[in-house]
């Protein structure tokens, strides 16, 4: 089939996209938010292809994969034709909702067009979507390999904008656990965070940044509020121990004895400080997170989960 989407979660979109089907992705001259176009430094076939805005209304587009609200009024101006009512629809729902928790309404909360597909289990127990069909499909994640050496005895932590995001990524827990345990901090724009305590290094490419994470002895996760984060997979999946804060979705996905989970920073520093100085046991623990990882986050199941949605939507749409 041929899917219209947006680029807006690089790694998320990596996955979806190695699937059997045709992508359109919109481009546009800026390449800004509404129009990034292919991914660069990730590795997307051929089968994903740049569309321009004004090209999309000649375009046979079976299925429109809405990731944000306004897409629904943008898909309608480009395409010429209104999501789940003259062209098959499904709204991604990434995130967790955000302001009158946990009656936060969401924006297709009361229609049955188009159904929604939550990330996490937890992020659909949370949005309030009325009579909206909901479904959860979690993520799948491209296998690294497992590298990990640990031998660096420090803390890694992936993240990207830090500063702007703050507490919803757990900045200010980095900052506190970095008092008594060493910590480098990968992202884009994480070089305010330099700090005793704290190596920054800036926006790696992928296969370089998952090189660097696995020489570390341990990945921390600092999220307090945010969808199940795909570095933290992804770190699992290189062999590495976790530890992450007990909040959203980890406790559901870090199982005992693949790492510790925690909410109280001194436990995490705690935790952390634990694998720094037993190398056998971060080991162990790595070996264990990646083969739970491989089971549960596994390539081949998200994407049959997302044939099945996407063809009952158009089936629907047809009938």
């Amino acid at each position: 089939m041929r899917i219209l989407l947006w680029h807006v979660h690089g790694s998320w979109t990596t996955a979806f996209v190695q699937g059997p089907h045709e992508y359109l992705v919109p481009v546009t001259p800026d390449r800004g938010a509404d129009g990034r176009g292919r991914a660069e430094g990730r590795d997307w076939p051929t089968s994903v292809r740049e569309v321009a805005p004004e090209d999309l209304a000649d375009e046979d587009v079976d299925v429109v994969l809405l990731q944000r609200p306004h897409e629904l009024s943008l898909a309608a101006r480009w395409l010429g034709r209104r999501p789940g009512f003259d062209v098959a629809a499904v709204f991604l729902e990434h995130n967790p909702p955000v302001g009158d928790l946990p009656c936060t309404r969401h924006v297709l909360t009361d229609q049955d067009v188009i159904p929604i597909v939550h990330v996490t289990a937890y992020n659909e127990l949370m949005w309030d979507c009325g009579r909206a069909r909901t479904t959860v499909i979690e993520h799948g994640v491209i296998d690294p390999g497992e590298r990990y050496s640990g031998e660096i005895e420090r803390a890694a932590v992936a993240i990207n904008e830090p500063v702007r995001r703050g507490r919803f990524v757990g900045a200010d827990l980095v900052r506190q656990v970095a008092c008594s345990q060493p910590v480098d901090l990968f992202g884009k724009e994480v070089a305010a965070m330099e700090a005793p305590g704290i190596r920054c290094f800036e926006d790696l490419p992928q296969d370089a940044l998952h090189t660097e994470l696995a020489r570390r002895r341990v990945y921390l996760h600092p999220p307090r509020w945010t969808s199940l984060g795909l570095s933290l997979i992804e770190a699992m999946l290189l062999g590495m121990p976790v530890v992450a804060v007990a909040s959203t979705a980890a406790p559901d996905a870090v199982p005992a004895g693949t790492g510790a989970l925690a909410c109280r920073p001194a436990d995490l520093a705690a935790a952390v400080r634990h694998y720094l100085r037993d190398p056998e046991l971060a080991r162990h623990a790595g070996k264990a997170a990646r083969a739970h990882a491989l089971e549960r986050f596994g390539l081949d199941r998200f994407l049959r989960d997302w044939d099945r949605v996407l063809t009952d939507a158009v089936r629907a749409g047809t009938s």
